[in-house]
């Protein structure tokens, strides 16, 4: 009898430290395979990932959450809908390649610290870019855009149909760029496979549109070509701010003062950045950064930001002014097809393009102005700052406008990022179509593209 009781208390503590086993190895396994998040992710900027936005995506990227957005009365329905998207993930650009290679040969070649980022910086990683990578869409880069168009099928089920695309209501606009057609191609094939269609949808690359900054002879010669445009840039670069995260680079490396330049510390944050963007990885790279340091490296990029795409100089968001005008058409278009109780003709519009298609048309919608101008001397200053561009302008940004058909008429909402916005000047987060072009008259009246991108060159 004892024998029979030894035997099966021997059986069940066998299954137990065999069932024990298992969920261990289980949870190995899923923490081996969890993402983990650089501790400096948020301060990224254009570098930034989308689910840094929207952390829920990162437990479950088809998700939705309607808790962020604010919709009409329940007797209203959606009409039409314009989204206009950056492109998702990219590898850098040949000139921030060449710079990151010329910093990580001089980790390799002259750093003597003991940090064990640095050992496995030097042991064990390599500098895998290459030139012709030179901005080109990644992997990640295209799921951004196909998981965006399953999302927004959860969103706009009434809209993004196989019916509205068999009959063409459904259009798909982009920058010429390689990044951009890949995007919209990768979004073509999110919204088929969540419809579950094989119907064709044919993507128009329209560069006066996606590309205006290009084509606005002013800004090019006020702001792209003009050194002194960027001044503000330039002084924070030789501030204190910068010149101390220098400092703590140089001493983190045990390498001379002198080694250590903004463009060292700038390809050594975009390293960091890119590698996790790109791999989902935590790259030793991040670690000769603490957080201090990444809220100088997040200002350096948001001034860049504001003073080339946004509110530091005029031209920067009146050169937007053909999209802007693009848009009201449209919407124009498919207000007069509803009061004329005409068939919608378009339904959805995607336009796919680059932050600086995105960031001077909410910066001429007077969206994300602070109060005091971002400056080379007030970083202390603007900590709670509203222009933030990663939460604005991170990889696969998008702006979604949309037009509800309401029993006191139409009302339009718009969004970023999929959550609501309240247009400045308005209080209502969903208003009547109206109110919004009352608020926006005088640009919907001038704005005129080739008028405000004209070089003046009479002299006073």
């Amino acid at each position: 009898m004892v024998k029979q009781v030894v035997t099966t208390v021997c059986f069940v503590l066998f299954h137990c430290i065999i069932s024990y086993w298992a969920f261990m190895s289980s949870c190995s396994i899923q923490s081996s395979t969890k993402i983990i998040i650089p501790a400096i992710a948020r301060y990224f900027g254009t570098k930034g990932r989308y689910e840094e936005v929207n952390a829920y995506l990162i437990d479950d990227i088809l998700a939705i959450n309607n808790s962020l957005v604010m919709l009409p009365s329940s007797k209203c329905s959606e009409i039409h809908l314009t989204v206009i998207i950056r492109h998702g993930t990219r590898y850098p650009t040949i000139k921030n390649i060449q710079k990151m290679r010329e910093f990580s040969d001089l980790v390799v070649r002259e750093a003597t610290g003991n940090l064990n980022c640095l050992s496995e910086i030097k042991s064990q990683w390599k500098m895998w870019y290459t030139d012709d990578m030179d901005g080109r869409l990644v992997d990640q880069g295209r799921e951004d855009h196909r998981h965006l168009a399953q999302r927004l099928i959860k969103w706009f089920p009434s809209l993004l149909t196989e019916e509205n695309v068999r009959q063409g209501r459904v259009k798909l606009i982009t920058s010429s760029k390689n990044r951009c057609v890949n995007s919209t191609i990768a979004f073509r094939e999110g919204l088929m496979k969540g419809l579950r269609s094989e119907a064709k949808l044919e993507l128009a690359v329209n560069d006066a549109l996606m590309r205006y900054f290009d084509q606005c002879e002013r800004f090019v010669k006020e702001v792209e070509n003009n050194k002194s445009a960027l001044e503000e840039v330039k002084r924070f670069h030789a501030g204190p701010e910068m010149k101390r995260v220098m400092e703590k680079m140089a001493d983190r490396l045990e390498v001379p003062y002198a080694s250590i330049t903004d463009d060292s510390v700038e390809a050594g944050f975009f390293l960091c950045a890119y590698e996790f963007a790109i791999q989902k990885v935590n790259s030793p790279w991040c670690q000769l950064f603490d957080e201090v340091d990444a809220q100088v490296m997040e200002y350096a990029g948001d001034l860049k930001q504001y003073w080339k795409r946004s509110h530091g100089h005029e031209i920067n968001s009146k050169s937007s002014c053909i999209l802007f005008h693009d848009l009201f058409h449209r919407l124009d278009q498919v207000v007069a097809e509803i009061n004329s109780a005409a068939i919608i003709s378009e339904a959805v519009t995607v336009q796919v393009g680059h932050a600086e298609t995105l960031l001077p048309l909410l910066t001429l919608l007077d969206l994300f102005k602070d109060d005091i101008p971002l400056s080379s001397t007030n970083f202390a200053t603007q900590h709670n700052r509203i222009f933030r561009s990663g939460k604005i302008v991170p990889y696969a940004a998008n702006l979604l406008v949309v037009l509800y058909k309401c029993p006191e008429g139409i009302r339009m909402g718009v969004r970023l990022n999929e959550k609501s916005l309240t247009l400045p000047g308005l209080t209502n987060p969903v208003p009547m179509y109206e109110d919004v072009k009352k608020r926006y008259r005088a640009l919907l009246e001038g704005c005129d593209q080739e008028t405000v991108c004209k070089i003046n060159n009479s002299k006073a």
